[in-house]
């Protein structure tokens, strides 16, 4: 990701040297050609206002990734994502390839409301037509809605109706959805007791670019959420998925501590990939920054090792 901001930064001074050049040789009275170049200078330089969606992956898990969006307004913004979730649907070009859309391709959107962090979204009946998908249907809504800034909470309506129980297994479901429903979900369970969910995003790879994917697994664990993340990413990686983690095996968390909206994380010294350098892998900091901002209500993660401040990651501006 950095990686395509630093590439898009070289074209745009690759462009504005271009354009310096074509000023200096093209005569001032060719207007016309020296307009058409301006005008390419401000298309290239525009930032593209992306937003974050859950579609499936080649494995059917929900796995987080960006589309370009048109819309500003909370409500139009909403009601552009959720069409780009419905398979074979108006926005389907703007899917990435390798992605699929979960919604029902007969799904319509009746109404979108929002109001004081609150989104309401009324579908039309055949929003629960693929009874196999349903709980990745609800999933994929909740995280993709949730992901637009200052959306906390959904209510899903089907024909004016709250959506209270799946059709097919009869799971039962919350009036007002957060992220605390869960997404991938994954149960290792030997008692239904003191059962904990922890949010914790994987890699996987499509071609030669990587992305992320969250998995809510459910344990019996009394740790914090925190030790358990770092546990799972420094583990070997899930079975029978192409999950992955590129945290040291030898990584260990010293100490934490959460002051308002900031999580600070002390590690050893193999939370480096360059010891010499002090460099942490992008990778490392993304997946480790997602599961503390989907399990704590916090805005920023600091990396620390020995009393030092190694890295912040501010988690609004995380891609």
């Amino acid at each position: 990701m950095l990686k395509r901001q630093i590439i898009k930064k070289l074209y745009v001074s690759t462009a504005v040297l271009f354009a310096l050049l074509l000023m200096y040789l093209i005569p001032t009275s060719n207007e016309n050609i020296l307009k058409d170049v301006k005008q390419e200078l401000s298309y290239v330089n525009k930032e593209l206002d992306t937003e974050n969606i859950y579609l499936l992956d080649k494995n059917n898990m929900l796995a987080r990734t960006k589309i370009v969006v048109d819309n500003k307004n909370v409500t139009e913004r909403a009601k552009e994502l959720l069409e780009v979730l419905i398979k074979n649907g108006k926005y389907e070009d703007k899917i990435p390839s390798g992605f699929t859309a979960v919604l029902p391709d007969d799904t319509k959107i009746i109404s979108v409301n929002y109001k004081d962090n609150l989104i309401k979204v009324n579908f039309s009946k055949e929003l629960m037509n693929d009874l196999k998908n349903e709980e990745r249907i609800v999933e994929s809504i909740i995280y993709t809605l949730t992901s637009i800034d200052d959306v906390k909470k959904v209510i899903i309506y089907v024909d004016g109706e709250i959506l209270s129980k799946l059709p097919k297994s009869k799971i039962n479901l919350p009036s007002t959805l957060d992220r605390s429903y869960g997404i991938n979900k994954q149960y290792d369970l030997s008692s239904y007791k003191e059962v904990k969910g922890v949010t914790v995003y994987y890699l996987n790879k499509m071609n030669d670019d990587y992305y992320y994917v969250p998995v809510t697994k459910y344990v019996n664990d009394d740790r914090d959420k925190i030790k358990i993340i770092i546990e799972e990413l420094s583990s070997t990686p899930l079975y029978n998925t192409n999950l992955m983690s590129f945290l040291n095996s030898n990584i260990e968390l010293l100490a934490t501590e959460q002051e308002v909206d900031t999580m600070f994380l002390v590690f050893n010294e193999y939370i480096f990939s360059d010891m010499d350098e002090k460099n942490i892998l992008e990778e490392v900091i993304y997946t480790i920054s997602l599961s503390v901002a989907d399990n704590y209500d916090v805005k920023e993660v600091v990396f620390e090792y020995e009393n030092e401040e190694i890295y912040k990651s501010v988690l609004k501006t995380i891609e």
